[in-house]
């Protein structure tokens, strides 16, 4: 395929990559921000021999994906806040199972049902896990359409990679934003399923996936061997690092608040003051490693700045990654609240002088 520019919105950029990584299936049920994400798989999927199915719930949409995953296909489902929530108990199965799953959320605000404007209160959700167990998903947050074409491709990858569900953890302005996007041709590599899919035992030894261990070494075997595939996902870790030496704050941000942040943090170091701005990828595996990098190279104490839609959720595994060795301070913008790049500029400034910003 040739290179192709395209205007798209990033709900569009997520189903031409999800296509670009060759899924076969999509099950989904309407729900705003993301219906674009079904509309398209509607029309591409049967061109490609793929499937398509609107089910008649969310809850019928993400065992549809169980079912299909355990045999060996690229299958997909996409959702928005509330209908998220309710797969949460299908998560578990997912991770308990190890099966590679693809799972978009185009957050909105809540909770309860809230609304339909920019939010990022899934947070906690989606890293460390809706459903019951000691699980969790490989999480990727893009910010812009081509990551998002990029990241829902390599998704794909990552989950059987790893035999693990992986979330595009997105949100109402990406989602709904028009902007430029190519459409490339990626290399996307494809694992071999031939020790565990179930596509039926004819001339072979049958196959047994489960989540139920009864025997109680079982299952404290299966939740280590599970806790060793979560830390082995950190050599995937993907992060945006515009740091400095001379910085003394650092901004952190993910989704659109990062793109929000980034200008603001842009316009302040051309005016010399000493900001720099890190952006994580991956949310899980969360990269406290390069953190704690910064903190080491720097000579000055730092501090952190988090800003993000939400009350304050990914702040605390940023306290968690510097270790108590800098200051982290919060700065939430509760669901429908969007900041200019100039409010988070007076915000910095602010910082930079005193430490007048809740801290956590």
């Amino acid at each position: 395929m040739k290179n192709k520019k395209i205007l798209a919105k990033g709900v569009e950029a997520i189903a031409f990559g999800a296509l670009e990584a060759n899924c076969k299936c999509y099950f989904g049920y309407p729900i705003t921000p993301q219906n674009e994400i079904p509309e398209i798989m509607a029309q591409e999927l049967p061109k490609r021999g793929g499937i398509f199915l609107q089910a008649e719930s969310e809850l019928s949409a993400i065992n549809m994906v169980l079912g299909a995953v355990a045999t060996g296909k690229r299958a997909m489902v996409s959702s928005s806040s509330p209908g998220i929530s309710l797969m949460c108990e299908t998560f578990s199965y997912l991770a308990g199972l190890e099966l590679p799953a693809v799972i978009v959320n185009v957050m909105r605000g809540g909770p309860g049902l809230g609304g339909i404007e920019v939010s990022q209160g899934d947070y906690f959700q989606a890293v460390k896990g809706g459903g019951h167990g000691d699980y969790h998903f490989l999480i990727l947050a893009p910010y812009n359409a081509q990551e998002a074409y990029e990241l829902t491709a390599k998704a794909f990858e990552l989950a059987e990679k790893y035999r693990n569900p992986v979330m595009i953890l997105s949100d109402a302005i990406l989602g709904q934003m028009k902007e430029p996007l190519i459409l490339k041709k990626l290399k996307i590599k494809e694992y071999p399923k031939d020790d565990w899919a179930l596509t039926g035992a004819k001339g072979r030894p049958a196959r047994f996936i489960r989540s139920l261990f009864l025997n109680s070494q079982e299952l404290r075997d299966h939740n280590l061997r599970l806790q060793k595939k979560y830390r082995a996902m950190q050599k995937d870790i993907k992060y945006e690092n515009q740091v400095d030496k001379e910085d003394e704050i650092i901004v952190v941000a993910f989704g659109s608040m990062a793109r929000i942040c980034k200008e603001a943090c842009q316009n302040l170091k051309n005016k010399g003051y000493p900001v720099g701005f890190f952006r994580p990828i991956t949310l899980f595996p969360y990269p406290a490693k390069p953190i704690q990098k910064l903190i080491k190279n720097s000579g000055k104490k730092l501090k952190f700045l988090v800003s993000e839609f939400n009350c304050g959720q990914m702040v605390e595994d940023v306290k968690i990654s510097v270790e108590g060795k800098a200051e982290v301070i919060s700065l939430p913008y509760p669901p429908s609240i969007i900041p200019f790049p100039e409010d988070i500029e007076k915000r910095i400034k602010k910082c930079l002088r005193s430490s007048h910003i809740q801290k956590v």
